[in-house]
């Protein structure tokens, strides 16, 4: 297989997550700064790479993937992961981390924030949705009931002392979370901000957003 790596994805939360995998492996990769809604995902070239038409999509030699997920879990499989990078190579232990990612996409992404920007931030496009947006948000806090217990009782991460793909699929809802204004539990507050003052979460910034810094994101 090719050792060149591209990303196709730009300015979401979502396409942050493999730059920031990218830059926690310390890989050298092409981004291709490509945003939703701008036709840039519609073009035909664009349809054979991802029928889909979404962002963030890999490719790493003949290999096309697409899901955030799916990505920075195969990044962690396919390469060393750094020191105190916690990327399990036992049934169980991926199991336990997959549980984390899928968590953080489903309940927290998909069934939360996701309702939120379609029905207030993209309100024009999909409609306004009051209620929904507000029961999306009580849901959302509900959720992270259960992420406090474990950054309560976990560490630093999710997994102890060692930063693993859940703690960038959960940094990432965070983050996500409070651009809609929506307050943190203490905990949780004291985690964004341990997480966020890692080096690669800084580059990851810098790559994916051109119209923020690491002070908007706090």
């Amino acid at each position: 297989m090719s050792n060149q790596i591209t990303v196709w994805g730009h300015s979401s939360g979502r396409a942050m997550r493999v730059h920031w995998m990218l830059q926690e492996l310390g890989l050298e990769y092409e981004s291709k700064p490509i945003q939703a809604r701008t036709g840039e995902t519609q073009t035909d070239a664009y349809k054979q790479l991802n029928p889909k038409q979404k962002i963030p999509t890999l490719q790493h030699g003949d290999l096309v993937l697409t899901e955030s997920p799916a990505i920075i879990s195969y990044l962690a499989d396919a390469f060393e992961p750094p020191n105190n990078f916690y990327a399990p190579r036992d049934p169980a232990g991926r199991a336990k981390v997959n549980e984390w990612c899928t968590f953080v996409a489903m309940e927290l992404d998909a069934h939360s924030l996701y309702v939120i920007r379609r029905h207030d931030a993209l309100s024009e496009i999909y409609g306004k949705a009051p209620e929904a947006v507000a029961s999306a948000k009580e849901y959302y806090l509900k959720q992270l009931n259960a992420v406090v217990s474990r950054v309560d009782s976990s560490g630093t991460y999710l997994f102890g002392e060692s930063f693993s793909i859940a703690d960038i699929m959960l940094m990432t809802v965070l983050d996500w979370g409070r651009f809609y204004d929506i307050a943190l539990p203490q905990s949780l507050s004291a985690y964004q901000h341990r997480v966020g003052e890692r080096p690669a979460y800084h580059r990851a910034v810098a790559m994916n957003y051109s119209d923020r810094t690491i002070a908007d994101m706090r």
